[in-house]
């Protein structure tokens, strides 16, 4: 049956709850629960784990239990054998689990009523032996040791109070009973219990119903009846009073016609000791709904919950059935998933300050122009047909007391039209509709929590109008591809950007947003380069909890990152500044460079690579020269000229180190070689003439002598005229341009154009200026020896 069924389940649920709640499992604890629900088993599956501490056996076919099925489970504290065929539980069979917390026997066949195996079960707080085949039930000494116990569901078909003297002194949080085949009540039996709730699952019919029901009305404070229909069902619910003992009255799996629910149900409920009444799975029967007059004075009701109705009938006069919750004179009113097509405004000033009217079918106009709602704080219209934004503005705005207003799960745009919402709305929520951007410019300016999640919005306006008040903002699953600029929003303190299409967030939110508190912003397409460092800097302070860190924040992109968390994300300094790369790169250089600077200035490196260069170029010169007729003329390597304040030099140093470190050079110098009779001029240009070159040893002495300028000026001719390369200039000395005089313009162009030999003041230097020197004078050696040989002949 349905009710079975439904109560069944509800059963399976609250062991799931006592199982997850009452101690929950930390990490450790997890490897020890053993899940062999629905595995076709039957009987209980040998050497399981012996740490086992959670043990679900539901939903099997096993019939028997044995005496040593558990008893090698000595850490085993729930345990699940719902749904199964076991008839019969031994003593001994829990004997060795001391530690046992829960056991679920309920959809089972046991008739026993005895429950001698819970002896040894003093740490019990879940007992569940619901759903069987028990025709009565006796709990007797063994309960009187289960002080622990919290939850204990039974059936039976026979109750009397010597069946339930055995736990009259438990102080349980909840005890259950199924009684859909009751047919014998002892009156009084359930006045001797001692529960925080009870739930009874009650017959339709019969002559016990009466007595059960009465007595229920005063066993606890908080009752839940299941299964109320018609016929002697109702008769039994009727007799609630002022006198009763429940003030939280739950109706389950109702099914009655409207006249009955309204002036046998609701009324008698209103009328009565409850201040608080739920009703679930409402079905109004029968083919009309006619008008039920309703006496809505005295009552201490305070809310009414209900929750899933249907009205069989097609065609009703729905104001007939929305006039009798419009009209109420309580405080909370929740009316889900009902089917409501509207709402009628209460017909005087209402009471309500809760209204919850969540999965219905309400549209825009509901309440328009509605002035009765005062004290209205909370307004729930969740999953409606609400299409429109400012007529929902227009609604609230004669809510003079509504702080929170949640109108999510609908169709809600705004595309224009003038928003006039209530002044004190403090709380909205906007999630789950199709906004977008331009839904900033319909908002309550004094709004204090904003959620606009899962929505359709890609920014926030630049020009939007500062909300001083706001300071929660929710705009996860939306279409963000940063996070908005707090500029409207700067005192916001919790900001929610989860779930949009953010690559690389700005991390200067801060700056704007003095008083952020709080962040959540995971669950983004992160792409992870030297761009996201500085967002991930936003973790380490202590001033911004980011929600979610680390488990939602993921890299995306780029491929090779794809599922690193951003925590475990590094990249080095200097490889995401570009000045510290450049300054990495650049200052060993430098560095470098400086040391050779410093290398070369200390050794005169730079002398030693001029002196090297020029020796090569010579060596290559040579090389091509090597192969060309030496002039028949030629019979010196060298003519040196000087002036005779330098003579010393070339005396001591030019010609002993050329002579006589290579005796096959011949110098033609002035005073050895001039022929006697004829004129210096004529001794000059013969001199030339007969040398492979011509050495020019330069000095200030040098610009101050005549002759050396006449012999300056035939070599000069000499090297244009032949078109050759036999000019070697000495630099013996220093000599700045501004002292050459204007008619030695052909030194200066020499000096300017042609490379000159220096004559090192450093002595360790000497040996590669005279290998320099030695290498451009030689050309042909032999020949020139014989030539010479033959001309002293």
């Amino acid at each position: 049956r349905h009710s079975r069924n439904h109560t069944a389940m509800l059963n399976i649920l609250t062991f799931v709850v006592c199982v997850l709640v009452l101690e929950p499992c930390s990490a450790e604890e997890n490897e020890y629960v053993v899940n062999d629900s629905s595995k076709k088993l039957s009987e209980v599956p040998q050497n399981l784990p012996t740490q086992t501490k959670i043990l679900d056996l539901s939903i099997n076919n096993i019939s028997h239990i044995q005496a040593d099925d558990f008893n090698y489970l000595l850490q085993l504290q729930k345990l699940n054998l719902s749904f199964n065929l076991i008839q019969e539980i031994g003593s001994d069979v829990f004997g060795a689990n001391k530690e046992l917390e829960s056991i679920d026997l309920s959809n089972n066949k046991l008739y026993n009523g005895s429950c001698g195996f819970l002896v040894h079960l003093l740490a019990l707080k879940y007992l569940d032996i619901s759903y069987n085949k028990f025709k009565t039930i006796t709990l007797g000494s063994e309960f009187k040791s289960l002080f622990h116990m919290e939850y204990l569901g039974l059936s039976t078909k026979e109750i009397h109070k010597s069946d339930l003297q055995g736990i009259s002194h438990l102080e349980l949080e909840l005890l259950f009973l199924e009684l859909s085949n009751l047919s014998v009540y002892e009156l009084g039996s359930l006045q001797i219990l001692n529960t925080k709730k009870l739930h009874i699952v009650l017959p339709e019919t019969g002559n016990a119903l009466s007595s059960l029901v009465l007595d229920a009305y005063n066993a606890s404070y908080v009752l839940e009846l299941t299964n109320v229909s018609s016929g002697d069902c109702l008769n039994a619910v009727s007799q609630i009073s002022k006198s009763s003992k429940v003030t939280s009255l739950t109706l389950s799996d109702v099914k009655i016609h409207w006249v009955e629910f309204v002036l046998r149900v609701v009324s008698n409920i209103w009328h009565s000791s409850v201040e608080s009444c739920q009703i679930y799975n409402l079905e109004i029967i029968g083919k009309s709904v006619p008008y039920a007059h309703f006496n809505y004075t005295n009552t201490l009701m305070k809310a009414l919950i209900l929750k899933t109705a249907r009205i069989d009938a097609f065609y009703f006069n729905q104001n007939d059935v929305y006039i009798l919750f419009a009209n109420l004179l309580i405080e909370n009113l929740t009316i889900y998933d009902a089917n409501m097509l509207f709402m009628l405004c209460p017909s005087h000033r209402s009471k309500f300050r809760y209204l919850d009217f969540s999965k219905n079918q309400l549209p825009d106009d509901i309440f328009q122009k509605c002035t009765n709602f005062s004290a209205l704080e909370i307004l729930i219209l969740r999953d409606n047909k609400l299409k429109q934004l400012y007529k929902v503005s227009l609604m609230t705005s004669n809510m003079s007391s509504l702080r929170q207003l949640d109108i999510s799960r609908n169709s809600l745009v705004y595309d224009s039209g003038s928003c006039n919402w209530s002044d004190t709305l403090k709380k909205l929520n906007l999630s789950s509709n199709k906004l977008t951007d331009s839904v900033f410019k319909c908002l309550p300016r004094k709004v204090e929590v904003l959620d606009l999640q899962n929505n359709k919005l890609r920014s926030v306006p630049s020009e939007l109008v500062s909300f001083e008040a706001l300071k929660e903002l929710n705009l996860g699953h939306n279409r963000f591809v940063d996070i908005p600029d707090c500029t409207s929003f700067r005192n916001l303190e919790a900001l929610f950007v989860d779930a949009n299409s953010i690559h690389v967030p700005s991390s200067n939110v801060t700056h704007n947003c003095q008083n952020l508190k709080a962040m959540r912003a995971g669950d983004n397409p992160f792409t992870c380069t030297c761009s996201l460092r500085d967002f991930i800097s936003l973790t380490g302070r202590s001033d911004i909890r980011m929600i979610g860190w680390p488990e939602s924040y993921v890299c995306r992109y780029p491929d090779t990152l794809a599922g690193t968390l951003l925590k475990d994300f590094h990249l080095s300094e200097i490889s995401c500044s570009t000045p510290l790369l450049l300054l990495t790169i650049l200052a060993p250089m430098l560095a470098l460079v400086a040391l050779i600077s410093v290398t070369c200035h200390y050794f005169d490196l730079p002398w030693y690579l001029k002196m090297i260069w020029q020796w090569t170029r010579t060596k290559q010169r040579m090389l091509n020269t090597n192969s060309q007729e030496l002039p028949e003329s030629v019979v010196y390597h060298a003519f040196v000229s000087y002036s005779q304040h330098d003579s010393a030099w070339v005396k001591e140093h030019l010609i002993p180190n050329l002579e006589k470190g290579d005796s096959t050079l011949r110098l033609c110098q002035h005073e050895r070689n001039f022929i006697p009779g004829k004129s210096i001029i004529e001794n000059i240009i013969n001199c030339i003439e007969k040398s492979y070159k011509s050495i020019f040893v330069l000095s200030p002495n040098f610009i101050q002598s005549e002759w050396c300028h006449y012999e300056l000026y035939f070599a000069h001719h000499k090297l244009f005229s032949e078109n050759s390369n036999n000019l070697i200039l000495i630099l013996l000395e220093p000599i700045p341009q501004y002292l050459i005089p204007d008619k030695y313009y052909k030194l200066k162009s020499l000096m300017a154009k042609r490379t000159y030999l220096e004559w090192p003041k450093d002595k360790n230097k000497n040996p590669l200026f005279w290998a320099n020197l030695r290498a451009a004078i030689k050309f042909n050696l032999q020949d020139v020896n014989k030539k010479i040989s033959s001309c002293l002949a």
